[in-house]
């Protein structure tokens, strides 16, 4: 089953000391790109995290966002700096004869200088803060890839529509093409009666011989047949495939195109020509849903 790039997922979990919250987007992008955002503190699980969610996408532009509020109060400690404190008030009382000031340095304003107190978070255990991230951002991944396969089989839905129309488009060019020749062969017969008159006999095997020429430059059963097969093969990708399929049917889109502007070209035909602009619409739909496959 393909999946599409775009999705969004979350987790949460409480471990009695902290909850974590994981949310989880996505968006088509060519590559696998997978940003994370949160606390300074639990940058050390960043590749954790990264590694965890690569398991599942390949590609695609993810952000992260992990939230984690603290419940207890014993994350923090409140250190006091008394050198700096010292500092303070020996520079403040030679402040104050420098310039003859008057006033006390009391504990409050002390406090309140910069750098005298400080609440310093705790070294917390790394393995343990990584476990109790874990569970919310694998939930966060799995609500993710089930909102992907989701998308995926809508577009799995759409994309096997419009390789079925193509395939209704082929047999219509594959039924009327052998009669492209006989056109021809008409309309130059009555080409040479209007220029020549009807008192001029034209040889019929040389009538014929110029349809067979055209007829052979005009000729668009392989690139009709290879047409054909890129549709099986769009099929049999879609529902055969379990690993990420959106660079090989981007490949196969350009194959289709390629076919197409060659039956374009040489099929001198205006009911082939018409059928091909359907075709060329088809495939280029096609190909704005493979962009947001993974």
């Amino acid at each position: 089953m393909i999946k599409s790039m775009t999705g969004f997922g979350r987790g949460e979990h409480s471990d009695g000391k902290r909850n974590i919250s994981v949310e989880i987007k996505s968006v088509n992008h060519r590559y696998g790109d997978i940003s994370v955002k949160m606390p300074r503190r639990y940058s050390f699980a960043e590749e954790k995290i990264k590694s965890t969610i690569k398991k599942t996408v390949s590609r695609g532009k993810v952000d992260v966002s992990i939230i984690v509020e603290n419940l207890t109060e014993d994350d923090v400690t409140v250190k006091l700096n008394t050198m700096v404190a010292k500092q303070y008030i020996e520079n403040l009382k030679e402040l104050r004869q420098a310039f003859d000031l008057e006033g006390e340095v009391t504990l409050q304003f002390l406090a309140a200088l910069p750098d005298v107190m400080k609440a310093v978070p705790d070294v917390e255990d790394e393995d343990e803060i990584w476990q109790a991230i874990r569970i919310p951002l694998e939930q966060a991944v799995k609500n993710l890839d089930n909102m992907r396969m989701t998308e995926g089989s809508k577009l799995s839905e759409d994309l096997l529509m419009r390789g079925e129309l193509i395939r209704g488009f082929v047999k219509q060019i594959e039924e009327h093409a052998p009669r492209v020749s006989e056109i021809y062969a008409e309309k130059l017969r009555e080409r040479i009666k209007e220029l020549l008159g009807n008192h001029v006999t034209v040889p019929e095997d040389r009538v014929m011989m110029e349809a067979a020429i055209f007829a052979d430059k005009c000729n668009i059963t392989e690139e009709l047949v290879r047409l054909d097969s890129h549709m099986l093969q769009l099929k049999d990708i879609i529902g055969k495939s379990h690993q990420p399929t959106g660079k090989k049917l981007d490949f196969l889109v350009q194959e289709m195109n390629r076919e197409t502007n060659t039956i374009g070209s040489k099929a001198n035909d205006i009911d082939i020509t018409n059928l091909m602009l359907e075709i060329k619409s088809e495939i280029e739909k096609i190909r704005e849903q493979v962009q947001n496959i993974e």
